[in-house]
């Protein structure tokens, strides 16, 4: 029996060592809580390791895709939504622009005209 004592923190794991444990469990006779209570793991975490390889691996076969962390993922969409920010000022800019070359072609020949109209002397 173990007691813990003191602050714990939470553990982190490399995926080396998850994959070892997973497939620790996959070999003939071991039980997730076996090979759990082995490595000082919870048997729940063990299971949860176990499910995501297997939904991840499936979910590959099923769009025949390569499997892209989560991490990976929420990067790229943070990506996107600053592109697609950048392109909405631009398109703002763009149609400023617009608004403004169309004022000044109507103004042009206003001016035009005034300049060239005769000069009344009195």
């Amino acid at each position: 029996m173990e007691v813990i004592t003191g602050v714990a923190r939470r553990r982190r794991f490399t995926t080396e060592q998850k994959l070892l444990v997973v497939n620790e469990t996959l070999q003939p006779g071991m039980s997730i809580s076996y090979v759990a209570r082995r490595h000082g793991l919870s048997p729940s975490l063990v299971f949860r390791w176990r499910r995501l390889m297997s939904e991840g691996g499936k979910e590959a076969v099923r769009a025949d895709e390569d499997v892209v962390a989560a991490s990976e993922v929420r990067r790229l969409e943070e990506r996107v939504r600053d592109l697609e920010r950048m392109l909405g000022r631009k398109t703002l800019e763009v149609e400023i622009l617009k608004e403004a070359l169309d004022l000044a072609r109507v103004k042009k020949p206003t001016l035009l005209s005034r300049s060239h109209a005769p000069e009344d002397t009195p």
